[in-house]
């Protein structure tokens, strides 16, 4: 069947990660993307990645991660003649999502006034690390800048590593989703009032809306946020413990979980020590509490623990690391990865992941592999009526 966004054509104007997360996912979910590139050298994300030959051939690991199911077209906007074609396809599309600094896009003649004029009804989304306002709007954010402010990194490891970076641009995505999930609902009201909106999004914002317990605590309880490590601060045990092999997070956060716990762990003892009687108890004598299942634990696997705990609704998990998790039974089952056996400019099969979610009526997937830079750029400038000489004009004057 047909995506959920079957119909909607995007203009992905963005760069990098939070811009081209965004759009993966309405590509996802069967919107028609359309990727605005800079001529020469297209989005940066084309450069980055773990493979340098890669990068060198404008599809770097980063690119190919968040791109497939899109178009690719080259136009320079600085370009009069660019900027006619692109306000033809503004014309013809939903959606406008870009991830500039603010002002530029009005700068460039390209903002959202600009366009509504031309269809009212667009839905424009500008991301950006601040916001179109306050003062910082102007500075430049990168993922690691945003978690710094955000104080992400200063909960983030433990009282010896802490402030800690986030191993994954947790507020890039965080942005992303934020945009994805106004631009749908922006769609949905236009489908009954025909009006368009012009959306703004804060990386800042959405990663503090992310924190929203750990904001709260200090907003309602007063309670100044620190980085505890592994450790839960609603409850105990709950954290990553030590095995006979391998590490194991226990999330046994209610009575009966921690009293079943005690009972696999032949520890039956631990339930009626005035160290741990109740919730409260154990949090205010973690470590100890943390020292004593641990001696437990160094009789098995992590695994075997893990199976044998969640059998007995115990919550417990083991610790993997990235290939062992998308190796895992579970992930394999729900075919989280969708893999491209050729793509351009890539001697090699390209795996990415869906969305997070499947639907009744068909899983969310890459309808084609991450585009080549401009690979579309002739086909969709045919399609809003240039003719081939004028194509072939606009590439003699570097506007595409």
């Amino acid at each position: 069947m047909a995506g959920l966004l079957a119909g909607t054509r995007v203009l992905d104007l963005t760069n990098v990660l939070a811009g081209p997360f965004c759009c993966y996912q309405l590509a996802l979910l069967g919107a028609e993307v359309i990727k605005v590139e800079a001529p020469g050298s297209g989005d940066l994300a084309r450069q980055l990645g773990a493979d340098p030959e890669l990068n060198r051939r404008g599809m770097g690991a980063s690119f190919l991660a968040q791109n497939a199911g899109k178009h690719s077209i080259t136009l320079n906007l600085k370009n009069p003649k660019a900027r006619e074609a692109f306000f033809r396809l503004a014309a013809t599309s939903d959606v406008v999502v870009e991830n500039f600094r603010p002002g530029v896009m009005d700068r460039l003649g390209l903002g959202y006034d600009r366009l509504k004029a031309i269809k009212p009804g667009i839905v424009y989304c500008a991301i950006s690390g601040f916001g179109q306002d306050g003062p910082l709007r102007s500075n430049p954010a990168y993922d690691q800048i945003i978690q710094g402010l955000s104080g992400v990194m200063s909960v983030t490891g433990d009282a010896k590593s802490a402030p800690l970076r986030v191993g994954y641009p947790v507020a890039d995505t965080m942005g992303g989703i934020t945009a994805a999930f106004a631009i749908a609902a922006a769609l949905y009201r236009r489908e009954r009032s025909g009006d368009g909106e012009f959306i703004d999004v804060s990386m800042l914002e959405a990663s503090l809306v992310a924190m929203g317990w750990v904001v709260s605590n200090w907003l309602i309880a007063g309670v100044r946020p620190e980085p505890m490590g592994n450790e839960n601060m609603t409850a105990s045990p709950s954290g990553t413990f030590q095995t006979g092999k391998g590490l194991l997070n226990i999330a046994a956060n209610q009575q009966q979980q921690f009293e079943t716990l005690c009972r696999l762990l032949e520890r039956p003892e631990l339930v009626h020590d005035r160290r741990f009687v109740e919730r409260e108890h154990r949090k205010t004598n973690r470590i100890e509490l943390k020292l004593e299942l641990e001696q437990a634990l160094l009789a098995r696997p992590a695994a075997e623990w893990a199976a044998l705990m969640n059998d007995n609704d115990v919550p417990a998990g083991e610790v993997l690391d990235v290939p062992s998790v998308l190796e895992h039974p579970q992930i394999v089952a729900r075919a989280l990865l969708h893999t491209f056996e050729r793509a351009p400019n890539v001697d090699r099969p390209v795996s990415v992941v869906r969305s997070g979610f499947r639907l009744r009526s068909g899983d969310p997937v890459p309808s084609s592999p991450p585009p080549a830079l401009g690979a579309d750029t002739s086909k969709l400038l045919a399609e809003l009526g240039y003719s081939e000489c004028e194509i072939e004009e606009l590439a003699r004057e570097q506007a595409i």
